[in-house]
Protein backbone atom coordinates (compact mmCIF):
# COMPACT_ATOMS: atom_id res chain seq x y z
CA UNK A 1 0.00 0.00 0.00
CA UNK A 2 1.32 3.05 -1.04
CA UNK A 3 0.91 7.00 0.62
CA UNK A 4 0.65 10.31 -1.44
CA UNK A 5 2.56 12.88 -0.84
CA UNK A 6 2.17 16.53 -2.01
CA UNK A 7 4.69 19.47 -1.78
CA UNK A 8 2.63 23.03 -3.32
CA UNK A 9 3.25 26.86 -2.72
CA UNK A 10 0.53 29.23 -1.85
CA UNK A 11 -0.33 33.02 -1.92
CA UNK A 12 -3.07 34.19 0.63
CA UNK A 13 -2.89 36.89 3.64
CA UNK A 14 -0.89 36.45 6.35
CA UNK A 15 1.86 38.42 8.03
CA UNK A 16 5.01 36.19 7.30
CA UNK A 17 4.42 35.70 3.84
CA UNK A 18 3.97 39.36 3.57
CA UNK A 19 7.50 39.68 5.20
CA UNK A 20 9.00 37.18 3.03
CA UNK A 21 8.12 39.00 -0.05
CA UNK A 22 9.19 42.26 1.75
CA UNK A 23 12.66 40.68 2.56
CA UNK A 24 13.37 38.17 -0.35
CA UNK A 25 16.57 36.89 1.44
CA UNK A 26 14.99 35.45 4.32
CA UNK A 27 13.65 31.93 4.81
CA UNK A 28 10.73 31.89 7.82
CA UNK A 29 9.99 28.09 8.92
CA UNK A 30 6.58 28.04 11.43
CA UNK A 31 5.61 25.06 13.58
CA UNK A 32 2.63 25.44 15.44
CA UNK A 33 2.89 23.89 19.05
CA UNK A 34 -1.08 24.02 20.74
CA UNK A 35 -1.52 27.49 21.54
CA UNK A 36 1.55 29.13 20.31
CA UNK A 37 3.64 28.61 17.54
CA UNK A 38 7.27 28.38 16.63
CA UNK A 39 9.50 30.62 14.12
CA UNK A 40 12.57 30.54 12.83
CA UNK A 41 13.90 33.03 10.35
CA UNK A 42 17.18 32.29 8.76
CA UNK A 43 19.15 35.02 6.57
CA UNK A 44 22.31 35.60 4.63
CA UNK A 45 22.93 38.34 7.21
CA UNK A 46 22.00 38.49 10.80
CA UNK A 47 18.74 39.96 11.33
CA UNK A 48 18.06 43.54 12.02
CA UNK A 49 16.59 45.40 14.64
CA UNK A 50 14.01 46.82 12.57
CA UNK A 51 12.83 43.41 11.36
CA UNK A 52 12.72 41.85 15.19
CA UNK A 53 10.64 44.36 16.20
CA UNK A 54 8.48 43.79 12.52
CA UNK A 55 8.06 40.73 14.21
CA UNK A 56 7.60 41.40 17.87
CA UNK A 57 4.62 43.61 16.66
CA UNK A 58 2.46 40.94 15.24
CA UNK A 59 1.89 39.29 18.79
CA UNK A 60 2.89 38.38 22.35
CA UNK A 61 6.54 37.39 22.02
CA UNK A 62 7.09 34.24 24.44
CA UNK A 63 10.73 33.77 24.10
CA UNK A 64 13.26 35.50 21.38
CA UNK A 65 16.92 34.30 20.64
CA UNK A 66 19.48 34.69 18.26
CA UNK A 67 22.08 32.06 16.82
CA UNK A 68 24.36 30.87 14.19
CA UNK A 69 21.42 29.43 13.24
CA UNK A 70 19.39 32.55 12.80
CA UNK A 71 16.27 33.97 14.94
CA UNK A 72 14.24 32.22 17.21
CA UNK A 73 10.77 33.11 18.40
CA UNK A 74 8.15 31.40 20.30
CA UNK A 75 4.64 33.77 20.01
CA UNK A 76 1.57 33.48 22.43
CA UNK A 77 -1.00 32.20 19.55
CA UNK A 78 -1.02 31.48 15.99
CA UNK A 79 -1.52 34.67 14.33
CA UNK A 80 -3.61 33.66 11.43
CA UNK A 81 -6.96 33.00 12.13
CA UNK A 82 -7.67 29.13 12.37
CA UNK A 83 -11.42 29.99 11.05
CA UNK A 84 -11.10 28.36 7.48
CA UNK A 85 -7.49 28.17 7.66
CA UNK A 86 -5.05 25.91 5.73
CA UNK A 87 -4.90 23.49 7.85
CA UNK A 88 -8.18 23.05 8.85
CA UNK A 89 -8.78 22.56 5.19
CA UNK A 90 -5.88 19.91 4.94
CA UNK A 91 -7.87 18.12 8.03
CA UNK A 92 -11.35 18.26 5.72
CA UNK A 93 -9.52 16.51 2.91
CA UNK A 94 -8.17 14.01 5.33
CA UNK A 95 -4.57 15.17 4.60
CA UNK A 96 -1.83 15.08 7.38
CA UNK A 97 -0.32 18.40 7.38
CA UNK A 98 3.80 17.96 7.43
CA UNK A 99 5.43 20.76 9.58
CA UNK A 100 7.39 23.44 9.24
CA UNK A 101 5.61 25.80 7.20
CA UNK A 102 8.22 27.67 4.89
CA UNK A 103 7.30 31.30 3.80
CA UNK A 104 9.77 32.25 1.35
CA UNK A 105 9.96 34.91 -1.40
CA UNK A 106 5.91 36.13 -0.77
CA UNK A 107 5.12 31.96 -0.81
CA UNK A 108 4.07 29.77 1.93
CA UNK A 109 5.38 26.16 1.02
CA UNK A 110 3.71 23.42 2.75
CA UNK A 111 3.29 19.17 2.66
CA UNK A 112 0.53 17.10 3.18
CA UNK A 113 0.78 13.25 2.89
CA UNK A 114 -2.57 11.30 2.26
CA UNK A 115 -4.08 7.80 2.12
CA UNK A 116 -5.84 8.54 -1.15
CA UNK A 117 -4.76 10.51 -4.37
CA UNK A 118 -7.79 11.49 -4.64
CA UNK A 119 -8.26 13.42 -1.18
CA UNK A 120 -4.93 14.90 -2.89
CA UNK A 121 -6.61 15.92 -5.87
CA UNK A 122 -9.56 17.15 -3.70
CA UNK A 123 -7.34 19.53 -1.62
CA UNK A 124 -5.42 21.20 -4.55
CA UNK A 125 -8.90 22.19 -6.34
CA UNK A 126 -10.29 23.82 -3.34
CA UNK A 127 -7.45 26.04 -2.74
CA UNK A 128 -7.28 26.87 -6.03
CA UNK A 129 -11.02 28.32 -5.85
CA UNK A 130 -9.52 30.94 -3.33
CA UNK A 131 -5.78 31.51 -3.26
CA UNK A 132 -2.84 31.05 -5.77
CA UNK A 133 -1.62 27.47 -5.92
CA UNK A 134 1.53 25.99 -7.54
CA UNK A 135 2.29 22.48 -7.30
CA UNK A 136 5.85 21.54 -6.56
CA UNK A 137 5.71 17.48 -6.60
CA UNK A 138 3.33 14.96 -6.13
CA UNK A 139 4.93 11.68 -5.08
CA UNK A 140 3.73 7.91 -4.15
CA UNK A 141 5.96 6.21 -0.84
CA UNK A 142 6.18 3.23 0.55
CA UNK A 143 4.69 2.96 4.05
CA UNK A 144 8.30 2.49 5.40
CA UNK A 145 9.62 5.68 4.06
CA UNK A 146 7.31 7.77 6.19
CA UNK A 147 9.07 11.44 6.96
CA UNK A 148 10.27 11.40 10.39
CA UNK A 149 8.18 14.47 10.79
CA UNK A 150 5.14 12.43 10.57
CA UNK A 151 6.12 9.89 12.91
CA UNK A 152 6.38 12.29 16.17
CA UNK A 153 3.83 15.40 16.88
CA UNK A 154 5.61 17.58 18.86
CA UNK A 155 2.30 18.14 21.28
CA UNK A 156 2.44 14.57 21.71
CA UNK A 157 6.01 14.42 23.08
CA UNK A 158 5.14 16.62 26.00
CA UNK A 159 1.80 15.76 26.72
CA UNK A 160 2.04 13.98 30.08
CA UNK A 161 4.69 16.39 31.65
CA UNK A 162 3.38 18.80 34.28
CA UNK A 163 4.47 22.74 34.27
CA UNK A 164 7.40 22.45 37.06
CA UNK A 165 8.62 19.41 34.90
CA UNK A 166 8.89 20.95 31.68
CA UNK A 167 10.34 23.91 33.32
CA UNK A 168 13.45 21.79 34.99
CA UNK A 169 14.04 20.64 31.48
CA UNK A 170 13.62 23.66 30.02
CA UNK A 171 16.37 25.05 32.69
CA UNK A 172 18.24 22.71 32.19
CA UNK A 173 18.35 22.35 28.55
CA UNK A 174 19.25 26.31 28.64
CA UNK A 175 21.79 26.21 31.39
CA UNK A 176 24.49 23.44 29.46
CA UNK A 177 23.47 20.95 31.76
CA UNK A 178 22.89 18.33 28.39
CA UNK A 179 26.15 19.54 27.20
CA UNK A 180 29.57 17.43 27.08
CA UNK A 181 31.28 19.12 29.31
CA UNK A 182 28.15 19.83 31.17
CA UNK A 183 27.82 23.57 31.69
CA UNK A 184 26.06 23.13 34.90
CA UNK A 185 25.49 21.24 37.77
CA UNK A 186 22.20 19.92 39.21
CA UNK A 187 23.18 21.66 42.63
CA UNK A 188 23.89 24.94 40.69
CA UNK A 189 20.12 24.61 38.82
CA UNK A 190 18.61 23.93 42.05
CA UNK A 191 20.37 27.07 43.82
CA UNK A 192 19.12 28.78 40.57
CA UNK A 193 15.20 28.14 41.87
CA UNK A 194 12.84 28.22 44.96
CA UNK A 195 12.67 24.75 45.55
CA UNK A 196 15.36 21.91 46.97
CA UNK A 197 17.69 20.06 45.32
CA UNK A 198 15.76 16.65 46.00
CA UNK A 199 12.45 18.42 44.63
CA UNK A 200 14.03 19.71 41.54
CA UNK A 201 16.31 16.92 40.48
CA UNK A 202 12.74 15.17 40.76
CA UNK A 203 11.55 17.15 38.52
CA UNK A 204 13.82 16.85 36.01
CA UNK A 205 14.05 13.24 36.16
CA UNK A 206 10.66 12.67 35.65
CA UNK A 207 10.54 14.99 32.61
CA UNK A 208 13.40 12.69 31.46
CA UNK A 209 11.69 9.83 31.65
CA UNK A 210 8.59 10.78 30.43
CA UNK A 211 10.18 12.27 27.48
CA UNK A 212 12.03 9.31 26.45
CA UNK A 213 8.51 6.85 26.69
CA UNK A 214 6.72 8.70 24.72
CA UNK A 215 9.72 8.97 22.26
CA UNK A 216 9.93 5.69 22.25
CA UNK A 217 7.06 4.50 19.39
CA UNK A 218 8.72 7.05 17.61
CA UNK A 219 12.55 5.76 18.42
CA UNK A 220 11.21 2.07 17.24
CA UNK A 221 9.55 3.15 14.14
CA UNK A 222 12.35 5.21 13.01
CA UNK A 223 14.97 2.83 13.92
CA UNK A 224 13.35 -0.20 12.43
CA UNK A 225 14.39 -0.65 8.80
CA UNK A 226 18.10 0.59 9.40
CA UNK A 227 19.19 -2.77 8.41
CA UNK A 228 21.61 -4.12 10.99
CA UNK A 229 22.84 -2.78 15.05
CA UNK A 230 25.63 0.23 14.35
CA UNK A 231 26.16 -0.86 18.41
CA UNK A 232 26.52 -4.32 17.64
CA UNK A 233 24.39 -5.04 20.44
CA UNK A 234 24.34 -8.88 21.62
CA UNK A 235 20.75 -10.18 21.81
CA UNK A 236 20.26 -10.91 25.73
CA UNK A 237 20.34 -14.53 26.26
CA UNK A 238 17.34 -16.50 28.26
CA UNK A 239 16.07 -15.03 31.35
CA UNK A 240 18.14 -17.30 34.20
CA UNK A 241 15.14 -19.33 35.92
CA UNK A 242 14.89 -18.22 39.48
CA UNK A 243 17.20 -20.45 42.38
CA UNK A 244 15.28 -23.53 43.14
Amino acid sequence: MSLHEASFRVKHECPYREISERHPDLTIKEWYLDECQVIEVTAPEPPTEALREEIRSLGTVLHESVDDDGLHVVTQSCLCTLEDSIIQRFEEHNCLYQPPTIHRQGWEHYSVIAFDEADVRALLADLEADRDVEVLSKTAIEEQRLPHSMLAPIDQLFETLTDRQLAALRLALERGYYEQPRGTSLRELADSTEVARSTFEEHLRKAENKLLTNAGQFLRLVTASSGGDPLGVEESETAEQPAD
